[in-house]
Parts: structure tokens; C-alpha cells; sequence
């Protein structure tokens, strides 16, 4: 019997396996689909996040950036992360690092799917789709906003807000610079993050639903409409088309006995604030700490602390960015009090 098997062989969940082989635990990932996997995603890496991956001994190739800038129009406000710069890092190049170091602490690979579990005797026992078992000590769920885990163990909320989905893509530039910037239009943000010299990640947010029939080409056009300046900088596509959420996941909890869930899986609001690789590297590594204590009952709060204030200030935002009035003026009061902007990037960056 291992110590634990994490089901998702996502970011988080190979955080997760990593911890767990350098703390000597016997732990499995159960992906269907192994190997590196695109997905959308911001690509930013805030300076906590980065500490979290160092300590995992995962150092992937990236592009560094200094700071944050907020655009709306002719209006910018930006301000260098407190924390040390952060890193633009192409999805699949932070997954292959990963994996890399994983399959270098020996961490077993079960290309399967989990389809049911069940708690017995101080373990969990697993089948999969193949038909093979498994028995562990505690299962780990980071199997993403969709997680499959989660809801057989019966813990899914219904979202509180509107739903908001994303669109990602990568386009070449005659400069990538060192800032992540966010352009600000009516209903829409777009977030650009350096990735590589002469590459950026491009990855627009909003929450109007698309005309009936719409592809995601021509949503992702549409929107980048909204934004000329931005579009006039752009080169040639460097990815293809890649689109998430809803985002929006509410839970009773992130515990059920000793199944525990990290990441996205356990619960998740919005990428408006970026936070959400450093979230599940922070947790992985509180999540395997109580592991290897066997102490299940504290990873709620434990996963609370971790979370709490860039949720809050999601949260916060969020409500004040759906009253257009408050949207146009946000920019611009953060340009007249750039404190303000620093103090929110260092409660998002750690």
C-alpha cells in the first residue's frame, strides 16, 4: 500500500508527487493522458510561486518580468513586483519540468483513470478504468475545475457569479518586454505575459456569452477588437487556440475522510488576479506536510490560509469591476495612488 496516489498529473498534482518522493512517501499519479499537456493559462508565475518550484528542484526556462502594468486607453498604472521579479513560463515547458523531476525521484506513472474509490480500515482503495487496483493511505484529488473526484464525493456548490471563461493564445512580438500587462475594455481583460524573446502569451477574459453558434476564432477576434493598441502589436500566431472554464468552483470543502483535494479541484473564482499556479505550488507542498504528519483534519484551514486573501481580493474585484462606472475608474485611481497597486501585488505575489 502506497502512502498516497494523486489523481491529475497536472502542475498541481506533480507538485503534489514531487513533495511527497522528497519527503521518502511511496506515492503514485494517475493520468489518462501522460506526458505534457497545453491547456490555457496566464503563464505568469508570481515570486512565491517561483520559491514554491525551487524548492521542488524545478527550475523550468522562462522569461523573467519585473512588474504588473494596468492599461486602459491612455491610462497605465503599473508597479514592480515586492517580491522579486516573476517568470512567464509557456505552459508545456513548466509541465515538461515537472515531469522531468518526478520521473527523477522515481515517482510511478499510472496511465490510467480513477473511476471510483471507496474508504476502509485507516486507506483508500481505488479501481480504474482498466481494471487494475490500487490502495493507499490518503488520495489526492487534482484533477482540475472539472474534477471528477470531486464530484463523487459529493461536495460541488453551485457558483455564486456569472460565468467567466478565457481564451489563450501566443503571438510573436518585436518585444516581449518585463512587464505582464492588463488591458482593461468594457466586459473584458487581456493579459499579456512575456514567455520568450519575441513571444508573448496573450489570454483575454470575459463574461458575456457569444452569439449562438460562435467559434472560439471568432470569439477570440472579437474580443481582441476591443483592444486596437494591443491588436496593432501583435505578429503572427505563435499556438493554437486553446479555451477554459467557467472558472467559477465552489465546494463544501477540500476534505472528505482521507480524500483531500489541491488546486483547481478544490475550489477556484477567477484568473482575473493571476494567482492560481502559485495556489496549487503553495498547496501542494502544505497538503504533503500534513501528509506526512497524518493530520487530514487541518488541510481545510491549512488550504484556507493559502487562498484566503488573493480569493478575497478576487473576490472584491470582481464585484467592482461588473459596475461599468467603477470599471473605467479603476485604472486610472490606480495610477493617482501607485501604493495602492503595490500593496495588492504583494498580497498576490506572496
Amino acid at each position: 500500500m502506497r502512502d498516497l496516489i494523486v489523481a491529475g498529473g497536472g502542475p498541481t498534482g506533480l507538485a503534489v508527487a514531487i513533495a511527497a518522493a522528497q519527503r521518502g512517501l511511496s506515492v503514485a499519479v494517475i493520468e489518462p493522458q501522460p506526458g505534457p499537456i497545453d491547456k490555457a493559462c496566464g503563464e505568469g508565475l508570481m515570486p512565491a510561486g517561483l520559491r514554491s518550484l525551487a524548492r521542488l528542484g524545478v527550475h523550468p526556462e522562462g522569461l523573467p518580468f519585473r512588474g504588473i502594468r494596468y492599461v486602459a486607453g491612455s491610462t497605465r498604472a503599473e508597479a514592480e513586483l515586492p517580491g522579486g521579479p516573476g517568470l512567464g513560463v509557456r505552459r508545456l515547458t513548466l509541465h515538461r519540468a515537472l515531469w522531468a523531476r518526478a520521473e527523477a525521484l522515481g515517482v510511478t506513472l499510472l496511465a490510467d483513470k480513477l473511476v471510483d474509490q471507496s474508504e476502509a480500515d485507516g486507506r483508500v482503495d481505488l479501481r480504474l478504468s482498466r481494471g487494475a487496483r490500487e490502495s493507499a493511505r490518503y488520495l489526492v484529488g487534482a484533477d482540475g475545475l472539472r474534477s471528477p473526484l470531486r464530484a463523487r464525493l459529493g461536495l460541488n456548490l453551485p457558483p455564486k457569479h456569472p460565468p467567466r471563461v478565457g481564451l489563450r493564445r501566443h503571438f510573436e512580438v518585436a518585444d516581449a518586454g518585463d512587464l505582464v500587462e492588463v488591458h482593461w475594455a468594457d466586459e473584458a481583460e487581456a493579459y499579456l505575459t512575456p514567455v520568450a524573446p519575441g513571444v508573448v502569451g496573450l489570454a483575454i477574459l470575459a463574461g458575456q456569452a457569444p452569439p449562438p453558434g460562435e467559434a472560439e476564432g471568432g470569439r477570440f477576434d472579437r474580443l481582441l477588437a476591443r483592444f486596437p493598441a494591443l491588436r496593432d502589436r501583435l505578429g503572427a500566431p505563435a499556438s493554437a487556440l486553446r479555451g477554459a472554464g467557467p472558472f467559477e468552483v465552489r465546494l463544501r470543502g477540500p476534505r472528505l475522510g482521507r480524500c483531500l483535494l489541491v488546486g483547481d479541484a478544490a475550489g477556484y473564482l477567477d484568473p482575473l488576479t493571476g494567482e492560481g499556479l502559485r495556489f496549487g505550488l503553495e498547496g501542494a507542498e502544505r497538503l504533503v506536510e500534513l501528509i506526512a504528519a497524518d493530520r487530514p483534519q487541518d488541510w481545510p484551514r491549512a488550504w484556507a490560509r493559502v487562498t484566503g486573501p488573493a480569493t478575497w481580493a478576487t473576490e472584491g474585484l470582481l464585484r467592482l469591476t461588473r459596475a461599468p462606472a467603477l470599471r473605467r475608474r479603476l485604472v486610472p485611481a490606480l495610477a493617482r495612488a501607485p501604493w495602492l497597486m503595490r500593496l495588492a501585488l504583494g498580497v498576490l505575489g506572496g
